[in-house]
């Protein structure tokens, strides 16, 4: 079996449903995961994606904020979600496909703008999510499982367009780089992007605050594709489909594809 996986920050997916319609109806993906859905999950515009193939949705949503989804042309089974960092919010989802693959969609705390706990309480709840996505792992060894979602850190120098300019801002700072690499190495997560594009400069977010994003090029790789090592060499493919970024209002994110032959 062969599937395409795509993750996609949708930035509210009823404001944007007809961008994930295009989505759907361009690239077809045979499951899309998104987070920021901005929704809670009976106001998931489902209908609209289910015109284009995608019949099976888990989720989880709250009104005006975070929220999860994956969307499948192949049959799912809700496998449940995690509160980590206790926040009561909707930022994890895992659901199963029926070849056993364990899929989970991620929307990790943005974390504020100051990386300092001490003065900045989302900095710290931020940290404290990844301590427990690490223990969780530590505790479930997953297998024959993907990871995916915006993890709101670009850890690798060539994942952000300055390295040295960006390493005290939120999302590249060494202490957050530091605690998304114990939560990946707890489950022996393998990154698939990487995998596949190991050099060079790769991006997936585009600051709403600059004028000319195309032009300016000032990117962060923030969303992610993992895999367990038993099935991380099923993955090739990757690829981030920059041109998305430039659609008539778009999310800030642009989405993340892979396949898995399995």
């Amino acid at each position: 079996m062969s599937f395409t996986l795509a993750t996609w920050n949708i930035n509210s997916v009823r404001l944007r449903a007809d961008l994930v319609s295009r989505l759907l109806a361009d690239e077809a993906p045979d499951v899309l995961c998104l987070q920021e859905c901005k929704s809670p999950v009976d106001k998931i515009p489902h209908d609209i994606f289910k015109a284009r193939g995608y019949t099976h949705m888990v989720a989880r949503g709250q009104k005006g904020y975070n929220g999860v989804a994956i969307l499948s042309k192949l049959p799912l089974e809700d496998a449940g979600d995690q509160d980590f960092a206790r926040l009561g919010h909707a930022r994890h989802i895992a659901a199963k496909l029926e070849n056993g693959v364990t899929i989970h969609n991620f929307y990790v705390p943005a974390g504020g703008d100051k990386p300092d706990r001490e003065i900045n309480e989302k900095f710290g709840q931020k940290l404290d999510y990844l301590t427990e996505m690490r223990d969780w792992f530590h505790a479930e060894k997953p297998e024959k499982a993907i990871l995916v979602g915006d993890l709101n850190i670009a850890p690798r120098e060539d994942d952000v367009w300055n390295h040295k300019q960006l390493l005290k801002i939120v999302s590249h700072t060494p202490v957050e780089v530091e605690h998304l690499g114990a939560a990946q190495d707890a489950g022996k997560w393998v990154d698939i992007t990487r995998q596949d594009i190991p050099e060079g400069l790769l991006y997936s977010w585009w600051s709403y605050r600059s004028p000319d994003w195309d032009t300016a090029d000032k990117g962060r790789r923030l969303d992610h594709i993992w895999a367990t090592p038993d099935i991380s060499n099923a993955a090739h493919g990757s690829r981030i489909l920059r041109d998305v970024r430039g659609w008539e209002k778009p999310s800030d994110h642009a989405p993340v594809f892979a396949t898995f032959d399995l």
